[in-house]
């Protein structure tokens, strides 16, 4: 898990986020073409993402609401975040999972 200590506003590396830590990304180490294929998996700047899986080599899978998604360590290295608390259910996300709003 990321240190505790390093303040909300310091990006670091998406590769160093622990199973479970809800992060927000923050920028990007890559050019275009890393930017388009996160757009094209569901990530852009400041979506908040929830680390599911650490693979070894680096691999993670993380979880953006219901979309789930592979990324390679060399993309985890490249992902800056940030740490970020996790964000409250919208009633409609509620209500779809069975919730009383």
């Amino acid at each position: 898990m990321m240190n505790r200590r390093h303040s909300a506003d310091k990006a670091l590396p998406l590769a160093l986020a622990g199973e479970g830590e809800h992060v927000r990304i923050h920028g990007l180490k890559g050019g275009k073409g890393l930017t388009r294929r996160l757009m094209d998996l569901g990530l852009a700047l400041g979506s908040e993402v929830r680390i599911i899986q650490r693979r070894p080599g680096g691999a993670m899978i993380v979880a953006r609401g219901n979309l789930r998604v592979a990324l390679g360590a060399g993309m985890a290295q490249k992902v800056m975040v940030t740490i970020s608390p996790p964000e409250k259910p919208r009633d409609d996300e509620m209500l779809a999972n069975g919730a009383a709003a």
